[in-house]
């Protein structure tokens, strides 16, 4: 029986949401490995692709005063991605350079038998991404995330100034 007190936040920010997120975005290229900063940022681009211009609309919802999601989202990603290297879906590759994961062959597998139209959004977003971090590099994120800081920053000036006003 499921939980009446569940609410969207918890739906779409769990460790299986996150690993899937990570599973499809891994899945693009299987020769693709990313290390989990970047994980973190294409994991955001992935959800919030109406950020971006000319970009497919956003998988979820844009709420008011998500900007600080950004913060919380880490230890979710880290949670999806012990669920699905548990699951051995995606595996953890040391290197020189640090940690990286990459998807295994049942990856691949595991995303094409999910057939739900939610799941084509979050790949053909998957495929999006990965194609503008290809064409892009590391710039993409640091342009997304100053404008996601701008706007959080906007978003606590106007709270601070709703405050004040009800004083």
């Amino acid at each position: 029986m499921m939980d009446k007190n569940l609410n969207s936040d918890y739906i779409f920010n769990n460790a299986l949401e996150t690993g899937v997120r990570a599973v499809c975005i891994l899945v693009v290229n299987l020769s693709n490995k990313f290390d989990l900063q970047q994980l973190l940022a294409l994991d955001h681009i992935v959800v919030h692709t109406g950020d971006v211009e000319n970009a497919p609309p956003s998988l979820h919802p844009n709420i008011v005063q998500r900007s600080g999601e950004l913060l919380v989202r880490r230890p979710l990603v880290e949670n999806g991605l012990a669920l699905m290297e548990s699951k051995r879906l995606i595996e953890k590759v040391i290197t020189p350079d640090g940690f990286y994961y990459c998807a295994t062959e049942l990856a691949y597998a595991f995303i094409e038998s999910l057939t739900n139209e939610y799941i084509k959004a979050l790949v053909q977003r998957a495929q999006w991404a990965v194609k503008m971090y290809k064409d892009y590099g590391d710039r993409l994120f640091s342009e997304i995330f100053n404008s996601a800081f701008d706007r959080w920053r906007d978003e606590f000036q106007m709270a601070e100034m709703s405050i004040t006003i009800n004083d």
